[in-house]
């Protein structure tokens, strides 16, 4: 009995001991945070990667604009331009509108004369070839020739003798507006208005005022590129047409920018347009037989820019080829496919750009040198004729490519600058996002630590749920040991310290 008493003390004991807690349930609540963590990673993980997309081109911009050369490359740059520089000293003749008209006297004519051949001229002489073609091909603006400065002015002041894409507008113009267009002798835009005997040359309809405005333009611009046949009888240079550059700039001049007024009421940059097409101003005319014969000469002095291009470039490639086939290890013809072909094509990047900024900077140099001191010689010191002897003797076109070399050089350098600036902006954008990143991560191990609690209440209250299974399970098992020692009473006679050493085992159980 006090064994059983003791039993009883125990487990009001463990009842008190154990106090059972009701389960927490936060699946719905932890489910809903997850999904909203789970949303804000993908939308950051998204923008990671555009940014990072943003970052890597920037990256690859930033390096095309960088400069890479080394000493190797500044040497070849410096050789071909010393020996481009040689070149043009040697092989390059001088700058000379003389020779310049000659040149395009000769092709002009010769031009002249296969086109009226073409047309069914039977003769080879230019007299003829220019007649034939003054006779087949007329147009409406000659018909007010007087209106815009006679024979001798006409050509650039009616616009629509300017053989250029505005010339030919110009022309197109009159036929569907009767009106000739130019300018007036003060530089000033003029609209001339064709009269009634003058419409012979106007289309009836829309098919032969496109053959007015642009076919007989077209043939009565090449008559008109030898001047006209009076002229040639003579055996004098004609008027001739103004070319590209002289029409470009007598058609600007006419725009109200352009305000200035010399002494007797004209248009400075108009007046002083005319005088260059006429020859007052350089002692030559500069029309488009000289204008072609000008570019003749440059694409001479283009060859030594050329060579000089050329070798540079070339070099770059050769130099970038070997050395992706170095990086690569790279041994056979069948591994070719794993050269990074952009990294060794010599255009639009500044390691290359350096290197002609360098060598066409280095043969200017040599070629400036040269005039000077020939120039010097020439006029027998520095004195009122140095400066027109000395820009005989410069290549314009290699001047030209420095100055453009220069120009891309330094403009690469603003533009890396720029990018390199947006480049810090998205990276500021890339680690803020990747904090962004972080904190969610954080969050999600927080729900995660909160689930583990939860887990652990829960396995708290099974263990009590256990203990109090347990105590009814021993409490039971008593009283069938008392049942037993009562309704066989043998057994405490021959095993008297039966129950007590069962009593034993299930305390030592317990």
């Amino acid at each position: 009995m006090e064994a059983i008493a003791n039993w009883k003390n125990t487990c009001e004991d463990f009842a008190v001991e154990f106090e059972v807690i009701p389960p927490i349930n936060l699946d719905e609540e932890i489910d809903e945070r997850k999904r909203r963590i789970l949303n804000g990673l993908a939308v950051i993980d998204e923008q990671l990667e555009e940014n990072q997309k943003i970052l890597d081109e920037l990256n690859t911009e930033i390096d095309r604009l960088t400069n890479h050369a080394d000493g190797i490359d500044y040497m070849v740059a410096v050789a071909s331009g010393v020996l481009t520089g040689m070149v043009d000293i040697i092989f390059v003749e001088d700058f000379s509108l003389d020779k310049a008209n000659d040149w395009g006297n000769r092709k002009t004519n010769n031009f002249i004369i296969k086109m009226a051949q073409k047309n069914g001229y039977k003769g080879n002489d230019l007299q003829g070839a220019v007649k034939f073609l003054e006779d087949k091909y007329h147009i409406a603006a000659d018909k007010v020739t007087n209106k815009f400065g006679g024979a001798r002015q006409h050509h650039i002041r009616d616009f629509s003798h300017h053989p250029t894409p505005i010339g030919l507008l110009f022309s197109l113009l009159t036929q569907f507006t009767n009106r000739v267009y130019g300018t007036d002798t003060a530089g000033f835009f003029q609209v001339v208005e064709l009269q009634k005997d003058d419409m012979i040359l106007i289309g009836k309809n829309f098919h032969e005022k496109i053959t007015f405005g642009l076919i007989n333009w077209f043939f009565h611009m090449v008559s008109d590129m030898a001047g006209s046949t009076s002229s040639i009888s003579k055996g004098n240079v004609g008027t001739g047409l103004p070319g590209p550059l002289v029409s470009l700039l007598k058609e600007i001049s006419a725009l109200p920018i352009f305000r200035k007024l010399n002494d007797k009421g004209n248009k400075e940059f108009s007046v002083w347009i005319s005088k260059l097409f006429n020859g007052t101003l350089l002692g030559k005319k500069f029309d488009l037989r000289t204008e072609i014969g000008i570019l003749h000469q440059l694409g001479k002095q283009a060859v030594p820019v050329i060579i000089n291009e050329c070798i540079v470039r070339g070099f770059y490639f050769v130099r970038r080829f070997f050395m992706e086939l170095r990086d690569n290890h790279i041994r056979e013809v069948s591994e070719l496919g794993n050269v990074n072909w952009q990294n060794t094509l010599p255009f639009k990047n500044r390691t290359v750009i350096r290197m002609l900024t360098i060598s066409t900077g280095t043969m200017t140099v040599i070629d400036l040198a040269d005039a000077a001191i020939e120039a010097a010689i020439k006029s027998g010191g520095v004195g009122p004729a140095f400066v027109a002897n000395m820009l005989v003797k410069v290549n314009f076109v290699g001047v030209g490519r420095f100055a453009i070399a220069v120009g891309t050089d330094i403009k690469m350098g603003v533009k890396r600058s720029k990018l390199r600036n947006e480049r810090i902006v998205a990276m500021n954008e890339y680690i803020f996002l990747l904090n962004g990143k972080m904190f969610y991560k954080q969050a999600e191990m927080w729900i995660a630590a909160e689930s583990v609690r939860e887990t652990i209440e829960e396995a708290y209250v099974l263990m009590e749920k256990t203990a109090e299974l347990y105590a009814r399970a021993y409490s039971d098992m008593k009283l069938d040991l008392k049942r037993i020692g009562t309704y066989v009473p043998n057994i405490e006679k021959k095993n008297k310290d039966l129950l007590e050493e069962m009593n034993d085992i299930l305390k030592w159980g317990k």
